[in-house]
């Protein structure tokens, strides 16, 4: 809840990383207020149902997506933090997306609005450094910066 410590802000970031990982836009969702305002990259979003929406085209079309999120800073109500996540395309066209978020929480530790800055860059099968099953990262598996990311 805010405001946050570095302990919280960590483990807000983490609990955030294991819910996309786990590709469940109803279960996403939750985490985020009922009229939250979202910037996905040029797409502009408002309240949870049009979350819902997006995540499930987001996922459908992004396969096998893999995501590792990092705290860069947090202050009162607000965190952000960088993140990395592959996935492939339909025609198996693998990428890695890097980007920033901008998350401000409410009282009650639910996210307001998330502003995020993405970019896609095309790697190859032996370029990828996302390997664990699908769902949560398991602990031991490196993070951005032990990756080099």
């Amino acid at each position: 809840m805010p405001p946050f410590d570095m302990a919280g802000a960590v483990a807000k970031v983490r609990r955030a990383e294991d819910a996309w990982n786990s590709r469940d836009p109803d279960a996403v969702a939750l985490a985020y207020t009922p009229d939250s305002q979202w910037r996905n990259r040029s797409v502009f979003l408002t309240g949870r149902e049009a979350i819902v929406d997006f995540l499930r085209r987001k996922w459908a079309r992004e396969q096998e997506y893999r995501l590792i999120k990092e705290l860069w800073t947090f202050a009162g109500d607000r965190i952000a933090v960088r993140f990395a996540y592959e996935w492939h395309d339909e025609a198996g066209q693998w990428f890695r997306s890097y980007g920033n978020e901008n998350w401000e929480f409410d009282e009650a530790g639910l996210m307001r609005r998330r502003i995020a800055s993405i970019n896609d860059l095309a790697i190859g099968p032996a370029d990828r450094l996302f390997h664990w099953p699908s769902g949560v990262r398991p602990l031991d598996h490196p993070g951005l910066s032990d990756l080099g990311l």
